[in-house]
């Protein structure tokens, strides 16, 4: 039997997983709106808080989807549409996959895998390498927020400084991947402009919640930022690739 990377049985497992995160949310979307009833929030406050968090999502769900159009030229489309959907993370995946790869002397991935075992291969990286973040979680956040909130009670500011530094070092590791093919010339800036862009809508929000008043920003100000960069490397590819 030929190996296939969008066989039926993908599909179906794939719909499968899909359903139970779908079941997933929606059970503590029900839970959390129940809560909220119980702590007395009005229903127009957690009806909104439901609206600015859906459409928060937005920015996020099409980079998923881009990266599920990225991962299935050359994995499928079941596996890719899995993995996305219940982990998320194009930054994650394919530099796992490209590092699976590798190993068996695949050095770029622009073809359809054929061979069962490197499928399987980039499929055992992908799920491996991602489970401490699953597994430890549960297991160190108590004690790491018991620190967190420690230190907030002795010094608010310090506090503040510390989970600001959390999340740039989170960002950081992620940085080799927008600076690696700069060398390689205007092409490899690509990552690097639309960062910058980005960074420019984000301060553009900014100046419109400060200065205008635009409070309900707060809210869509990723989103915007996001979707815009998006939008940005969508144009500015086809110009410098060509």
């Amino acid at each position: 039997m030929k190996f296939n990377t969008n066989s039926p049985f993908l599909y179906i497992v794939g719909a499968i997983v899909i359903l139970f995160v779908l079941a997933q949310s929606l059970f503590f979307l029900v839970r959390a709106y129940r809560r909220g009833k119980q702590l007395g929030i009005s229903t127009a406050k957690l009806r909104k808080t439901i609206v600015s968090t859906s459409v928060f999502t937005i920015a996020p769900a099409i980079s998923f989807l881009l990266g599920i159009v990225t991962l299935s030229k050359f994995l499928g489309i079941p596996l890719p549409w899995i993995r996305m959907s219940v982990i998320g993370a194009i930054t994650y995946e394919l530099p796992a996959a490209t590092a699976a790869a590798g190993s068996f002397g695949i050095t770029e991935l622009s073809e359809m895998i054929t061979d069962p075992k490197v499928y399987a291969a980039i499929a055992w990286v992908m799920t491996l390498g991602i489970l401490p973040s699953i597994i430890l979680p549960p297991i160190l956040m108590k004690k790491i927020r018991g620190g967190v909130v420690k230190l907030q009670n002795k010094d608010q500011k310090w506090g503040d400084m510390f989970m600001a530094s959390l999340f740039l070092g989170m960002i950081s590791a992620f940085l080799g991947m927008v600076f690696a093919d700069i060398r390689s010339g205007l092409e490899g800036w690509i990552p690097v402009f639309v960062l910058l862009v980005s960074a420019a809508l984000m301060g553009v929000c900014g100046l419109l919640i400060k200065k205008c008043g635009w409070k309900w920003l707060e809210t869509y100000a990723m989103t915007v930022s996001m979707l815009g960069a998006m939008v940005f490397a969508a144009l500015i590819t086809p110009v410098i690739v060509k």
